[in-house]
């Protein structure tokens, strides 16, 4: 049986959201109070309803508690969005992610019972500052601040090169940077040995510190300065 999720707030975040979960297999209930909004998203989702989350009663009838996961993606209206969150632990829902606008929208939803928070401009700002001026950088995630996991086109230089020549092998290379895993059309290698070829078209997945990508880059990677990777808590 698939599991449930509701996602309430159908902006572009809440949308995108929603047809992911959808597309990987999750029975997804989208809810927003605008009409136009639902009418344009039937059909793409398993149910979408007009709805006014802040009501109890509403909720109740659409079986929420039944829910394995709602997400409250309420961008604008901060009063809706802490409202939801505090019926939807109220009426039982197993797990709540809210968005958050602020700190302070934060901390409040955390106080109100929220299982997890979610910041997205932040979070896409982030992703955007590791990835706009460097164009092998597709992807960013953070760790701790200064390290990080960046998805990354091979650059070509590196191109025919195995990991250990390329100084990007072994769990702790010399440079502070590694190869976790190498995208190579549609299969994955994890943790690839250090013998590994680069070839064309592949997608690296590379543990390093931020200023470490730039190496990559520019082919410095094999400079006599030596990091030791950061111990994440």
């Amino acid at each position: 049986m698939a599991k449930q999720a509701a996602v309430i707030g159908m902006g572009r975040f809440g949308v995108s959201l929603a047809q992911e979960l959808y597309q990987i297999g999750w029975d997804v209930l989208g809810i927003d109070k605008d009409e136009r909004v639902v009418q344009e998203l039937s059909g793409q989702l398993t149910f979408v309803v007009q709805a006014d989350s802040t009501s109890e009663m509403v909720l109740r009838e659409l079986g929420i508690s039944n829910y394995d996961l709602a997400v409250v993606s309420i961008g604008t209206d901060i009063q809706a969005s802490i409202m939801t969150t505090l019926l939807l632990k109220t009426l039982g829902v197993k797990e709540v992610i809210s968005r958050a606008n602020n700190n302070l929208h934060g901390q409040t939803l955390e106080r109100i019972g929220a299982d997890r928070i979610v910041f997205p401009e932040h979070e896409t700002g982030l992703r955007l500052a590791h990835t706009m001026f460097d164009p092998n950088v597709v992807e960013y995630m953070s760790i701790v601040p200064s390290f990080g996991i960046s998805k990354v086109a091979a650059p070509e230089h590196l191109i025919g090169q195995s990991l250990e020549k390329a100084e990007l092998g072994g769990l702790r290379s010399r440079q502070s940077i590694t190869v976790l895993a190498i995208r190579r059309g549609r299969d994955p290698i994890l943790f690839p040995a250090k013998e590994e070829l680069i070839t064309p078209g592949d997608i690296l997945f590379v543990a390093c510190r931020d200023d470490r990508l730039a190496r990559i880059r520019n082919g410095e990677v094999r400079s006599s300065i030596t990091e030791e990777t950061p111990t994440v808590n």
